[in-house]
C-alpha cells in the first residue's frame, strides 16, 4: 500500500500525526501488510527567514495573546504521545532545505527516519532546520548522504500539494486518491489503512493456529 504524508516540520500536529500514524503502521505490517511510505513537502510559512527567529514572538505576531493557549494544547497533545516540545527553545525558519534532505533521505530509504529526525530538532532541541550546518549534521546522524539535488523534486511537490487543494497538514493520502486528514487518534489510522487495504485488495492473511510443515522457496520441511 502506497502512502504519501505531507506536512512541514515545524507543524506540531504533523509531528503528533506521524507518530500516531506510525504505530498503526505497524501493526499493520505485525498483520502481514506492506506499507510505503512516502513523505511529501508543504510549507505552512514560505516567507519565513532562513536565518531563524525565535517561535514565541512569531505566533504572537500571528495570533496575538491566544498564542500561549494554543501552545498549551499542543504541548499537552505531544506531551501524551511521549514526545517533547520547547517552544521557547524553537527557531522560527525556512524549512525548503528540510525538504530538500528529506527528498534525498527518501531516495536513499530513509525518508521517514529523516523527518522524525527534523521533527526533534526543530521541537525538542531548538535548532534552526534551515541551517546547512545542522542539516548536515541530522543527515550525518540518520546515515543520509546529501547529494544536494532535490530542489527542484521539492518545487514539483509543493505545486502538486496546492493542485490537490491541500491547504492544511497533515494529510495522508493513500494509494492517490484516499485522504485522511489531521493527526487522527491511532484507532482512526489503524481503520483507515484496513479499509484502504480491503478496497485495494491489500488485506493481510491471518494465521490461524500454528504453522505446519511446508514447503518454502524450493525448500521442503523433512
Amino acid at each position: 500500500m502506497k502512502v504519501e504524508i505531507f506536512s512541514d516540520v515545524v507543524c506540531p500536529w504533523c509531528y503528533i500525526g506521524h507518530a500516531r500514524f506510525g504505530r498503526a503502521a505497524e501493526k499493520f505490517r505485525a498483520k502481514g501488510g506492506t506499507l510505503e511510505v512516502t513523505m511529501r513537502p508543504f510549507q505552512l510559512n514560505p516567507d519565513a527567514p532562513a536565518e531563524g527567529e525565535p517561535l514565541i514572538p512569531a505566533l504572537e505576531r500571528k495570533f496575538g495573546p491566544n498564542a500561549g493557549q494554543m501552545v498549551e494544547r499542543v504541548v499537552g497533545a505531544a506531551t501524551a504521545e511521549g514526545l517533547e516540545m520547547h517552544y521557547d527553545k524553537a527557531v522560527n525558519a525556512s524549512t525548503f532545505e528540510a525538504h530538500r534532505l528529506i527528498e534525498v533521505a527518501g531516495r536513499q530509504g530513509l525518508g521517514q527516519e529523516m523527518a522524525e529526525r527534523l521533527f526533534r530538532a526543530y521541537f525538542t532541541e531548538g535548532r534552526n532546520v534551515a541551517d546547512a550546518g545542522v542539516l548536515g549534521e541530522l543527515a550525518d546522524e540518520v546515515g543520509v548522504r546529501d547529494s544536494g539535488e532535490g530542489a527542484e523534486e521539492v518545487r514539483e511537490q509543493l505545486a502538486r500539494a496546492r493542485s490537490l487543494g491541500i491547504s492544511g497538514v497533515p494529510l495522508f493520502l493513500f494509494e492517490g486518491k484516499y485522504a485522511v486528514s489531521g493527526a487522527q487518534p491511532e484507532d482512526a489510522f489503524t481503520a483507515a489503512i484496513d479499509e484502504v487495504a480491503e478496497r485495494t485488495g491489500q488485506t493481510p492473511i491471518t494465521r490461524l493456529g500454528a504453522q505446519g510443515d511446508g514447503c518454502d522457496d524450493g525448500y521442503c520441511a523433512v
